[in-house]
């Protein structure tokens, strides 16, 4: 038998140096590519400039710019504004008033500020203004999670054996255009009323085995600060609810919404996990990450629950960056879903194969905390279904053969 090899210090040194040489090697693509990937703190001077006309436009104040009720006040639903606040041509606004007889939109002064002018490739706008692309889309459903077969009581979606989904309200202060529930956003924005929360709380009462409720809409943190209170009450007395979650993008559309009373109000109901969903750096902006360090400090965790977006974040470095952004303002990556086919949004899907890539550049590539799950969600309502790539090779009884994230073949033991 061989024997094995002694190094010295300086040896081994060196033999690390060559590997960290490697390593680096790995990185440098990604570190040239994230100076041209556009995000809100880079652009953050020209955001604020662009934010000076829309209030100038709404003859605002800056006291009314953070005022978060001013900001659904002056939601932007019109296309003639747009040729005003985004110079966008009369034959876009024909085609944008023309999607809105069929799909709503709108968007907030603050969101709309994050929209590059001119630019029909900005991710901002793809994800915020209506698109002739969704008239165009003959393939998708209505309603793809057939949530209508999954609504045991008013308000209740079910999936899963020990957790549910409570839908709050339809608002929102973004009609996203990939959105999953656009049958729901109607016309004019509802509150679900008291009767039918009511009616979801004893649900869950009746059911010990639900630990885990989500409060989601719309958007939950477009309740008023009373209603949240009751709400999270109510659940915080159900013995068998162990952790409640709020769905909301308001710190990505409407950052201002997290105010300080907001903040007193949610430090009083711990075990609380709230996601949001930023979809691209540009979105990760200085008020942002005032508004998500505003909700750590509750003691809330903070998520993040990505679409995969053609057009907005389906390329690797995007992603990466996006990431590393969102951990920077105490946010999770948590997971990357696949856009479902929503009839309207097909323009935004991809294949599946492009999540799988991405999660090739990502895992070891940068830190776990950066890695989240990239979740397919299974035709009418069955459930998130993990999208990995193959890492195993190949199984015997005393060992495996795995793939490294360098797509090196080793050999593992597994011992009985």
């Amino acid at each position: 038998m061989a024997e094995k090899k002694e190094y010295s210090l300086q040896e081994k040194r060196a033999i690390a140096n060559r590997r960290a040489e490697e390593l680096k090697s790995y990185v440098e693509p990604y570190l040239q590519a994230r100076k041209l990937i556009p995000d809100g703190f880079s652009s953050w001077e020209i955001i604020q400039e662009r934010q000076q006309k829309i209030l100038k436009h709404f003859r605002g104040t800056e006291e009314n710019w953070q005022d978060w009720r001013w900001q659904l006040r002056h939601r932007i639903k019109d296309a003639a504004q747009l040729i005003k606040l985004l110079g966008i041509t009369p034959t876009e606004a024909e085609i944008i008033a023309k999607v809105g007889d069929k799909y709503r939109w709108t968007l907030s002064p603050y969101y709309l500020s994050l929209i590059t002018p001119g630019d029909d490739f900005c991710p901002i706008k793809r994800m915020s203004i209506p698109s002739k692309e969704e008239l165009q889309d003959e393939q998708g459903k209505e309603d793809p999670m057939a949530e209508e077969f999954t609504s045991p009581a008013p308000a209740v979606t079910r999936r899963y054996p020990d957790r549910l989904i409570i839908k709050v309200t339809n608002q929102c202060a973004m009609f996203c255009r990939h959105c999953q529930r656009r049958r729901l956003i109607g016309e004019v924005d509802r509150i679900t009323p008291r009767s039918q929360l009511q009616a979801a709380l004893d649900y869950v009462r009746r059911h010990e085995e639900i630990r885990d409720v989500l409060l989601t809409g719309g958007d939950a943190l477009l309740l008023n600060n009373d209603l949240l209170d009751w709400l999270l009450t109510e659940l915080d007395k159900i013995e068998h609810v162990e952790i409640k979650r709020l769905g909301t993008r308001t710190p990505v559309t409407l950052p201002m919404r997290i105010t300080d009373e907001l903040c007193r109000i949610l430090e009083r109901h711990g075990p609380l996990y709230i996601n949001t969903q930023a979809n691209h750096p540009l979105e990760i902006t200085p008020a942002f990450a005032e508004a998500t360090r505003k909700l750590a400090r509750t003691g809330a965790a903070l998520g993040n629950q990505a679409v995969l977006l053609a057009g907005v974040n389906n390329d690797p470095h995007v992603m990466k960056k996006l990431n590393h952004m969102l951990l920077k303002c105490m946010v999770r990556p948590y997971y990357i879903f696949h856009a479902k086919a929503v009839k309207g949004t097909s323009h935004f899907r991809t294949r599946v194969e492009e999540g799988i890539e991405i999660m090739e550049n990502l895992r070891g590539y940068t830190s776990g905390l950066a890695v989240p799950t990239f979740i397919v969600n299974a035709p009418d309502g069955y459930g998130k279904t993990p999208m990995l790539p193959e890492y195993l090779v190949s199984l015997a009884p005393d060992k495996i053969f795995l793939r490294t994230w360098e797509n090196r073949i080793l050999e593992y033991e597994n011992k009985n």
